[in-house]
């Protein structure tokens, strides 16, 4: 059972309020969020790029942008390489559009995710050779190819590393020591000698302070580089990375400038996905456009998405577009499959010890197994791998929770794998087929943590009564926007509730509508969009049968229950309504 834990942060939420002109309530989830001082606050209620750090101070920029302006003048042939991701397609992006600004001869490459794989692989170096490459500029991947880059500089090339992912390690008698590859100049921000303070920017985050450089190495007008901030903001929603500091000041200024893009396949794709760009939201971000530009990488090739952002044709871009919202929805059916095959998995296979979930699902598309991971772990709470059958050995990938940094527990298992690499919350993996056993064994004889442990908290950010939250409330919480990770919509919990009438909506039947009583009486409306058969199922278990047919019924009944909900604004038929949305109950 996950516990409730209630915000117990300290601090003058009266005195914080009347300095920034907000409700106490708004006062206390900004603490909640840990952004302490005024300078702070205002920073994260009102930051602009004036706020950024000096990106001459990551470790080898000067040095990757001097080399970067000697290949230009030289005219050698410089080639990107990306990702098939979001992250990697829009990085590629901004750099061939960069590169192209300031004269150089450039190409890029995307690896096709099952042929190639993902980064800097040999193959891509060998292609790379053939075709005559002086230079390689990497953008959300290298940190980790220490024998491609040696194979590369062996053959006499520049490369060139950007990257955001964890900087490999060996570790000898508890001290650990960062592995170093031969790359002409690297710049990622979690190098232990980087001096950026900023540490959790995206890969596009990245190659964006590396333009900004490039551009003022060229006396350009920063607003040129600014003006790219709406893939930025798109890379790091998609990519889950913290949505503090300045990544909130990145996502909010993107937001600003894709209102107005000039680019026709963001047009384009808006329009195909229905999204109105004067309404557009971090929301739109993850979860309706960037699977469409997530989904060319999983079942075509991404190359197809860098297209629609390069094609100066309106016809093209509206045909990519579609495209994409196809390969999404086809992707989504997929998906579902695989999620099905997962739980049967989970229920059948003996997992319920198992702290770290480790699926072996061979018939399922490489290509979603990082979907399916993350519809499992929402369910089951745990870190999870989906493992499926590549075309050499299994391929997996994983997704964590708050509290199990994946790619650390990873290390301590690096000698069962091929490749491997991620982040603390998700990670990707390669291995033989007879080690997936072992993989599953040992990930979880290492995990310092017990099933109950794993299982993260649900954290609220203060009691509050159903009865004091309005429209006017509401509207002040677009002031702590864009929310994702470890900025969250605040969370909100009452109890004792009861209910005047529920009623079941919904095409297929799986939405539930609630008015619940205020402590004075009132009703407030509340949505429900999780399973509504097993809160029925609780309800009747607690209260009995009678008692749920009553409140269907809108009859009085005994029912009490509490809730931990969100507050948002219903707008319907241009009027606003407060609705509360419930998220968990007990």
């Amino acid at each position: 059972m996950r516990q409730w834990m209630v915000a117990a942060k300290k601090a003058d939420f009266y005195a914080i309020a009347e300095k920034f002109h907000v409700d106490p309530v708004v006062a206390r989830i900004i603490r909640n969020r840990e952004v302490i001082g005024e300078k702070n606050i205002r920073i994260y209620l009102g930051g602009n790029l004036s706020d950024l750090s000096d990106p001459h101070q990551m470790k080898d920029m000067d040095r990757l942008v001097e080399i970067l302006a000697q290949k230009i003048r030289k005219q050698v042939h410089i080639r990107i390489i990306g990702d098939y991701d979001v992250d990697g397609v829009t990085s590629s992006h901004l750099f061939l559009t960069a590169l192209r600004r300031v004269g150089a001869k450039v190409d890029v490459v995307i690896p096709h995710r099952i042929q190639d794989g993902y980064g800097l692989s040999l193959h891509l170096l060998q292609q790379a050779k053939e075709d005559g490459v002086d230079t390689i500029l990497t953008c959300d991947n290298g940190i980790a190819a220490i024998d491609e880059i040696a194979w590369a500089k062996a053959q006499k090339m520049t490369v060139l590393v950007t990257d955001h992912h964890a900087v490999p390690f060996e570790e000898h008698e508890g001290r650990r020591t960062e592995k170093k590859s031969l790359a002409d100049a690297v710049v990622n921000p979690h190098q232990q000698d980087c001096r950026y303070p900023y540490k959790e920017l995206c890969g596009a985050g990245v190659a964006w302070n590396v333009i900004r450089v490039l551009y003022e190495n060229y006396d350009m007008d920063k607003r040129e580089a600014e003006d790219l901030l709406d893939f930025v903001a798109m890379a790091t929603v998609c990519d889950v990375m913290s949505l503090t500091g300045e990544n909130r000041i990145l996502v909010k200024e993107g937001l600003k400038r894709i209102r107005h893009t000039k680019n026709i396949g963001l047009q384009a794709l808006m329009q195909a996905c229905n999204v109105q760009p004067e309404n557009i939201s971090a929301y739109h971000f993850g979860y309706v456009l960037g699977p469409c530009v997530n989904a060319t990488g999983r079942l075509d090739t991404a190359r197809h998405a860098l297209r629609l952002f390069e094609t100066g044709q309106e016809t093209e871009a509206e045909e990519i577009a579609r495209d994409l919202v196809d390969l999404n929805q086809e992707r989504k059916e997929l998906t579902l499959q695989g999620v099905e095959m997962a739980k049967k998995l989970c229920e059948e296979g003996g997992y319920e010890n198992d702290p770290v979930l480790v699926l072996f699902l061979p018939d399922v598309h490489e290509s979603i197994a990082g979907l399916i991971a993350g519809r499992i772990r929402e369910m089951y709470n745990r870190p999870v791998f989906v493992l499926t059958r590549g075309e050499e050995g299994v391929k997996g990938s994983g997704r964590s929770t708050e509290n199990y940094s994946m790619y650390e527990n990873m290390c301590g298992c690096a000698e069962l794998f091929t490749k491997f690499g991620g982040h603390p919350m998700a990670a990707g993996l390669s291995l033989p087929e007879e080690n997936v056993e072992k993989f599953r064994r040992k990930i979880n004889e290492n995990c310092p943590l017990t099933v109950e442990e794993v299982c993260p908290d649900i954290h609220i950010d203060m009691a509050m009564p159903v009865g004091y939250a309005s429209t006017e409330l509401v509207h002040q919480f677009a002031l702590l926007e864009p929310f994702g990770k470890d900025n969250p919509s605040p969370l909100f919990a009452d109890r004792n509730l009861s209910i005047s009438r529920m009623w079941v909506i919904g095409k297929n039947r799986n939405v539930l509508r609630m008015s619940v009583l205020s402590e004075y009486g009132q009703p407030v409306p509340v949505i429900f969009f999780g399973d509504v058969e097993t809160l029925f199922a609780y309800f009747t278990e607690k209260f009995g049968q009678e008692e749920v047919e009553n409140a269907l019924h809108g009859r009085k009944n005994r029912i009490l229950f509490s809730m931990v909900y969100t507050a948002k604004i219903d707008f319907y038929q241009e009027n606003e309504n407060l609705q509360l949305e419930m998220k968990y109950y007990r």
